[in-house]
């Protein structure tokens, strides 16, 4: 913290922001991540692992953060089951309060080799059978845990009212005047299970339609290559990462759509965050986006079925879509509901 990018930072901000006061909080950060290297945060303390908290680090950057948060933390939440391999181990010698948020099932992911997919699934399983309790950010998940290893999780979500309605100022609209007018936009990153080709490939056969799209492009063979096979589309404007949160949200809040390609995971953030904004959502198909959407948003399941919603939407489903996603996101997604729920957990 602060946070600077991603679901789990974001929520460990904002349970920092909400329970500062009734409880006294420890957060473990990446010592890799920050040159500023602050002692507290929102009356929370912060702590360093000189590791990164991703990929092949993760493993040695959890269990070292678990280890040191025994010795001063009656409750402890993981967030990811990366390190949780150590839960047995601990087991043995602390009755320690241990949650285990397991993100979604990240050993499908399509990114990790098979000896990757393997440890993940391990993983999961020893922090499933050895936490105090198990949090699931979505219904589908909770499932899953219920009929995979016949443990009870706690559903809790993820909030999205951090996130503010932005006009488009001078400045962005002459840096990006492809914004002028309608345009559906996406951010994500460029990975095989976001569905990326699938919804590029929809809008480069729609040409009357704009699609903007931020991503890291440049982080793996598959978005370099993705990038130069669609740059030629005149209605496609494939963006580098935005990382200032207040030209990201003006880009957002003015698109006249929000396509969802996520096919992994269970409440993924970038989601419930345009669902906070009022944006009509088209989603993939998945159910982990159905039940995130209450089964109100317009789904695709291919290039051909993305294609055919395109053509369908009209304004009066475009703004009925608009206030059910806010509707939903009001009633299930605020920090201040989501903090309760933890709260009465810990």
């Amino acid at each position: 913290m602060p946070a600077q990018y991603g679901g789990f930072e974001t929520l460990a901000e904002y349970l920092v922001k909400y329970l500062n006061e009734e409880a006294n909080i420890t957060v473990y950060c990446s010592g890799t991540a920050y040159k500023d290297r602050l002692n507290s945060y929102n009356g929370a303390q912060l702590k360093y692992i000189n590791l990164n908290a991703n990929g092949v680090q993760s493993i040695p950057y959890d269990v070292i953060s678990i280890l040191k948060s025994l010795k001063h933390s009656d409750t402890i939440l993981i967030l990811g089951v990366s390190g949780c391999i150590i839960l047995p181990v601990i087991k043995l010698f602390s009755k320690k309060n241990i949650i285990v948020n397991i993100d979604g099932l990240e050993w499908k992911r399509q990114k990790w080799s098979r000896f990757a997919k393997l440890f993940l699934k391990f993983s999961e399983k020893i922090a499933v059978k050895n936490a105090t309790s198990v949090v699931t950010d979505n219904k589908v998940i909770q499932d899953y845990v219920y009929s995979e290893y016949n443990v009870s999780s706690h559903l809790i979500a993820y909030g999205a009212d951090h996130v503010k309605k932005r006009s488009l100022s001078d400045e962005i609209s002459n840096k990006y005047p492809f914004l002028d007018g309608d345009y559906y936009f996406k951010v994500c990153r460029i990975e095989p299970e976001n569905n990326v080709e699938m919804i590029i490939k929809a809008f480069s056969i729609n040409p009357n339609f704009k699609l903007v799209i931020v991503g890291n492009w440049q982080n793996s063979e598959y978005g370099c290559k993705l990038k130069e096979k669609y740059k030629v589309f005149d209605n496609l404007h494939l963006l580098a990462p935005i990382y200032d949160q207040d030209i990201l949200n003006q880009i957002r809040s003015n698109c006249i759509v929000y396509v969802h390609g996520h096919s992994a995971g269970g409440t993924n953030p970038s989601l419930v965050e345009a669902m906070s904004l009022g944006l009509p959502i088209v989603a993939y198909g998945a159910n982990y986006n159905q039940e995130t959407t209450h089964f109100k948003a317009h789904y695709f399941d291919d290039v051909e079925s993305l294609s055919e919603t395109l053509l369908r939407l009209s304004k009066e489903n475009i703004m009925q879509n608009s206030l059910d996603m806010k509707l939903i996101s009001d009633q299930h997604y605020t920090w201040a509901k989501i903090s309760k729920q933890y709260s009465d957990l810990f």
